[in-house]
């Protein structure tokens, strides 16, 4: 029997398709879902400290670009990076080394000596986040069933925004009182519980089938049928129809561009760079701007913390439109709404308009993020997902990259205004890449999906 006929008869997809759900894949989502949080406290934490750090470094708006832009630029490198890595040598292996990667380099920054050293560790911060964020999307899209997939990915992703909220609230009890280093130390810590919480997360059952290694995806499938049947207290349903991925390419980087999936590519490279364009060069500038309105620091991290809480609803509401209306309309509408609340947002004089225009802008950027998250490693077979995912989320580093610096010119020669037009109109570009070259993946398989 050859390794074709072992897979079709080890149907590994049709058996995890039909698993209902139950609390032992829950667990698991909450096992990468809460270290996903965990790593979002890291990235945010910047936009709550640039101000105290302008202050005690002396930065000027250029040096404020480049050092918000060394984040961006390590998971531009880790989301390659870990994200072939992940296809080539695992989801669990490679999900552990880049929560390792972080947790040091959130150490090292709180000791930095110099900006150029704390932009050095932020770089490392944003490789190991970056490299955990393919990783994460390709677990949850492996365990979870087509059903509710695409909901789990998008509370997934809400995490982000409970995980930016965290930061803030972090930033504004220990600022004032210890100073930004032990708030990188304190998150740093984090790391350390996370580590321990990872350590008993199963290898994705479908990465295995496809590198051949149908025996142990057997296995490990075995046992979390086991467990499931032992919550359900019954017999398992029928496994699903067996559906091979077809793919002329099993290169996890040619396959991106392979005639199947071009379209795809392009339209995800697109959508990832202008929306992190937008979302970065107004969030890395927002502290600084209501400073320069006269807004002290503390107020002004107590101020974004406070309407970044408009992002927990927008996740919630997100994930329901991604399962009820499908992938494509809740993309392009979160997308849409964004530009216009940032528009909005940057046309608001006094301290009333700015929260209620920040308070919904933050609904619909972060719930553009759960489509994003989504969305993306659904376009990918499973020999490629996390290298699709990953190199997405590098085209949107590039853009997050270019966002900070870029803001720092505008603000310089066009104004705060200009700031809040330069991210409406990111994301309406963003909107109608998804509307012109978009596929709809509701309620289909990822097999169903690769053909």
């Amino acid at each position: 029997m050859d390794a074709n006929e072992t897979a079709a008869q080890m149907n590994i997809p049709g058996r995890l398709e039909r698993l209902p759900m139950t609390s032992f894949q829950r667990k698991l989502f909450t096992v990468i879902a809460t270290a996903w949080l965990a790593d979002q406290v890291d990235v945010a934490l910047l936009s709550f400290l640039m101000g105290a750090l302008t202050v005690y470094f002396h930065l000027t708006a250029v040096q404020i670009g480049f050092l918000a832009s060394m984040t961006f630029a390590g998971q531009l490198a880790g989301n390659v990076l870990v994200g072939v890595a992940a296809d080539r040598f695992g989801r669990k292996m490679t999900f552990q080394i880049s929560m390792i990667i972080w947790g040091i380099a959130s150490f090292l920054a709180a000791g930095a000596w110099s900006i150029g050293a704390l932009m050095v560790f932020r770089f490392l911060i944003g490789l190991g986040v970056g490299g955990e964020a393919p990783v994460a999307q390709a677990l949850v899209s492996e365990f979870v069933p087509a059903d509710v997939r695409g909901k789990y990915i998008a509370f997934m992703e809400g995490f982000w925004a409970v995980g930016y909220v965290l930061s803030g609230g972090i930033a504004y009890f220990l600022l004032p009182r210890v100073g930004w280093r032990w708030v990188f130390v304190v998150v740093g810590l984090l790391s350390i519980v996370i580590f321990f919480v990872r350590r008993h997360l199963p290898e994705s059952p479908r990465w295995l089938a496809d590198k051949g290694r149908i025996q142990e995806a057997n296995v490990v499938l075995t046992g979390i049928e086991r467990e499931i049947a032992k919550r359900t207290n019954k017999p398992l349903p029928a496994a699903k129809p067996f559906f091979a991925e077809l793919s002329t390419q099993k290169n996890s980087i040619l396959t991106l561009f392979d005639k199947m999936y071009l379209k795809r590519t392009f339209m995800a490279f697109g959508l990832w760079f202008f929306s992190l364009l937008g979302f970065f060069g107004l969030s890395s500038w927002m502290a600084v701007l209501l400073n320069s309105r006269g807004i002290s620091i503390t107020q002004s991290v107590g101020f974004l913390t406070l309407i970044t809480t408009g992002g927990i609803p927008g996740f919630f509401v997100a994930a329901y439109l991604l399962e009820k209306v499908g992938r494509k309309p809740t993309t392009v509408l979160f997308l849409i709404m964004s530009a216009v609340t940032a528009y909005l947002y940057g046309q608001s004089t006094d301290y009333t308009m700015l929260f209620i225009t920040g308070f919904i802008m933050q609904f619909f950027m972060f719930g553009m993020w759960s489509c994003l998250y989504a969305y993306t490693p659904e376009l990918y077979p499973t020999h490629a997902r996390s290298t699709g995912a990953g190199f997405s989320s590098a085209f949107g580093r590039i853009g997050a990259i270019a966002g900070p610096v870029i803001v720092g010119y505008v603000v310089n020669t066009i104004g705060q205004v200009g700031v809040f037009s330069l991210g409406a109109i990111s994301f309406a570009i963003a909107a109608l890449l998804v509307l012109a070259l978009g596929i709809e993946t509701k309620g289909l398989t990822l097999e169903e999906i690769s053909k």
